[in-house]
């Protein structure tokens, strides 16, 4: 007799299921969204540093990155329906293109060069401004990443509970990363174009695997480009960085 023909043992023997479950797949989830959020934590890094006061940084982040985790659980919740939506992938890719474009152009960072170091005093209108438009950004480009690692960890489970948990602790993974790129981008000088190239890379895959999903290539060579960009993206510091500042 088997163990599951017995009604009495029938409820353990699921809970164990489900226990194993959990310990199985959510240190995966965790694990790929931390692999796909790398370049999502460099864009979040480049636009909090728009606000220059170290304060004003951590205040964005924390109020973007808690508004993109409600956006991020209502997508999962939803995944089913939403993932099959194509005009929200269309939009989300250009997004991340537009992102990456307008980021990278020298018109974009010679204007970024001509901005005042100081920050704009706390409570005026000017910085109000900067911060929720700073706070809104972040979270709308947490979403347009989400639609590709939430397809990705819906693929893993079927489990919502699971998959939110893991979206979550990425969340929170993502925000601790954040701030270390914000310090790295002061100190490697490609590291900043290599995290846009990089959302490039995950707004033209979206566009791909709308337009013709035969042509998306496999996950793990969007990731080995993207280790690459990064590779080249901390090969070179800046001349006046401090050699025993923080290096990865």
């Amino acid at each position: 007799m088997e163990a599951e023909s017995i009604p009495s043992l029938s409820p353990l023997i699921q809970a164990a299921d489900q226990w194993g479950e959990l310990l199985l797949l959510l240190p995966l989830l965790v694990a790929l969204e931390a692999v796909l959020s790398a370049d999502n934590a460099i864009a979040l890094a480049a636009i909090s540093r728009q606000l220059r006061d170290p304060r004003q940084q951590s205040q964005a982040l924390n109020f973007g990155l808690g508004l993109a985790l409600v956006f991020r659980l209502l997508l999962i919740a939803v995944a089913r329906w939403v993932l099959d939506f194509w005009p929200l992938q269309l939009l989300a890719s250009g997004y991340l293109l537009w992102l990456c474009i307008s980021n990278l152009l020298p018109t974009g960072e010679a204007a970024a060069e001509a901005e005042p170091d100081h920050a704009p005093e706390p409570g005026s209108p000017h910085h109000d401004r900067g911060l929720l438009a700073v706070v809104g950004t972040l979270a709308l480009t947490d979403l347009a990443f989400s639609l590709d690692s939430v397809a990705a960890a819906v693929a893993v489970s079927d489990n919502l509970l699971l998959v939110m948990a893991g979206g979550v602790i990425g969340v929170v993974a993502l925000r601790l990363t954040s701030a270390l790129f914000i310090r790295w981008l002061s100190v490697f000088r490609h590291l900043e174009t290599a995290g846009y190239l990089a959302v490039g890379l995950v707004g033209v895959r979206l566009l791909v695997r709308l337009a013709a999903p035969n042509l998306v290539p496999p996950e793990w060579v969007l990731l080995a480009l993207v280790g690459m960009l990064f590779l080249w993206g901390f090969s070179s510091r800046f001349p006046t960085a401090d050699p025993g500042e923080l290096t990865p």
